[in-house]
This record gives C-alpha cells, sequence and structure tokens, in this order.
C-alpha cells in the first residue's frame, strides 16, 4: 500500500506547489529503486502545479473535477509526467491536475462536490497505478475536503513563512492535525533570509509546535526567475534549495 503524504499550508502564498512538484522528484532521485508517484491538485479554486510538469489545459481533456462530478472513472485523470532524468532511473510520475477553466472552478465554490468520493478516489488511484507514494496539494486554510485529506494522510508536510500570520494559522493547522490523528507531521520553514540564525528560527519553530523542522528553503532569486516553468530541483541540482528539498525526501524515505 503506497503512503500518502499531504503538502498543506495555513495561506496561500508560502510555496506549496512547488514543494510538492519538487518533492515528487526528490522522492525519485533519492531512491536506490525506481518508484511510481502520483500528485493530486486538490486545490479546485486555484489550481497550478501541473505547469510544473509542462502540462498545459490543450494536453489533457479531463481533470479532477469530472472525476468529483462522477463524469469519469479516476484513473483517466491521471497523466504521465515523468521528466526525461527521472525515466532513466526507473521511475514514473504521475499528476491528476485540476480544471483551469473558470466555468468549473465557479461551478466548484457554487455547488461544491462529493468530498468523500475524493478521498476514495485517493485510494482508489494508488491501488490502479501501484503508487509507491500519492502527494496531495491540498488548498490553503482549513476546509471539509483538507480534514479529510488530512485524516487519510501517513504523514502531512506543513510549509510555513516566518511571518506571524504564518506562525498563528500553523498553530491552528497543527492542533487539527493532532485531532485528527496523523501519524507524522513534519515542519518546512520557506522563504527564510539569509541574514536570520537559522539555527535559532529552527528552535524556536520546533519549539512553538512540538514537532521536527525537516527542512529550511531559502528565499531565492533564481526559483523567482525560474517562474513556475518547471521543477526547480532539475534545473539547479546544486542549489541549497535542491538539497534542503533532498534533505526532506531522505526524511520522508526513512520514516
Amino acid at each position: 500500500m503506497g503512503k500518502i503524504l499531504s503538502v498543506h499550508s495555513f495561506r496561500g502564498g508560502t510555496g506549496k506547489s512547488n514543494l510538492t512538484a519538487n518533492l515528487a522528484a526528490a522522492l525519485a532521485l533519492t531512491s536506490q529503486t525506481g518508484l511510481r508517484i502520483g500528485i493530486v491538485d486538490t486545490d479546485i479554486q486555484s489550481p497550478g502545479i501541473h505547469l510544473l510538469f509542462q502540462l498545459t489545459e490543450a494536453n489533457f481533456n479531463r481533470a479532477l473535477n469530472d472525476y468529483l462530478w462522477s463524469q469519469c472513472a479516476i484513473e483517466d485523470t491521471a497523466y504521465e509526467v515523468t521528466p526525461p532524468q527521472l525515466r532513466e532511473r526507473a521511475n514514473t510520475l504521475y499528476l491528476i491536475p485540476s480544471s483551469m477553466k473558470a466555468g468549473e472552478i465557479a461551478r466548484v465554490i457554487r455547488e461544491g462536490y462529493d468530498v468523500n468520493r475524493l478521498t476514495d478516489g485517493f485510494q482508489d488511484i494508488i491501488d490502479i497505478l501501484h503508487l509507491d507514494y500519492l502527494l496531495i496539494d491540498t488548498h490553503p486554510g482549513l476546509n471539509e475536503e483538507t480534514l479529510l485529506a488530512l485524516a487519510i494522510s501517513d504523514m502531512l508536510i506543513l510549509l510555513l513563512r516566518p511571518d506571524r500570520q504564518d506562525f498563528q494559522g500553523t498553530a491552528v493547522t497543527v492542533e487539527v492535525a493532532r485531532k485528527l490523528g496523523v501519524p507524522e507531521l513534519l515542519l518546512v520553514i520557506n522563504k527564510t533570509l539569509p541574514t536570520i540564525d537559522h539555527d535559532a528560527l529552527r528552535q524556536r519553530v520546533e519549539d512553538t509546535y512540538l514537532a521536527p523542522v525537516a527542512a529550511m528553503l531559502p528565499l531565492s532569486q533564481e526559483m523567482l526567475q525560474l517562474a513556475s516553468g518547471g521543477l526547480f530541483l532539475l534545473h539547479y541540482p546544486e542549489h541549497p534549495m535542491s538539497e534542503s528539498i533532498l534533505q526532506l525526501a531522505r526524511r520522508v524515505q526513512n520514516s
């Protein structure tokens, strides 16, 4: 049975989708054997992770929305997006995107969907595609679908910035995750400035949430320049951010 990893943040704009996509690649790179990894974009109101894999609407005719509205099977929404560097190592990556069509986003906001069908789909796609890992790119904040995703996850990777609003919202998320009985919680601090005391920040965060900081990602000009044009890890393999994401992947695999 594949492991379910939810990547979450209390607020938008923290870099959650970038972390999810690059973590999937890092898991593949750090594995001694080829892995089968799935990624689901459940940020249905503001999707976008597909762009990191060079997947555009012209390349897919089914999205997660179609499955949620019972218009197709879950496997019909999965697209192989394995970069050549990872395929050479016998890895396979699949992405289930959400629709970018304004009308379908509006329908989700207006009508909602059966969230139980969503969680059923997670289990089904693991079985159908024989996945080793399923990464869920969640919607920021706390809503019903996010809570259900957390409840079935083997691990929650919680992303925050060194920002007071993030700190407060993260405290709420950590409390909820513990009440839901999430087996393992890892914290990742993103957009850290080079001038701050990283050891002090790590200690402060770990003392506040009583959870380990598995990675600290620097504020990166290269990430801004890439502008969601691909996987950072593959474009800048020697960058300190890439090494931090690889470190996170090793931590996940050793759990």
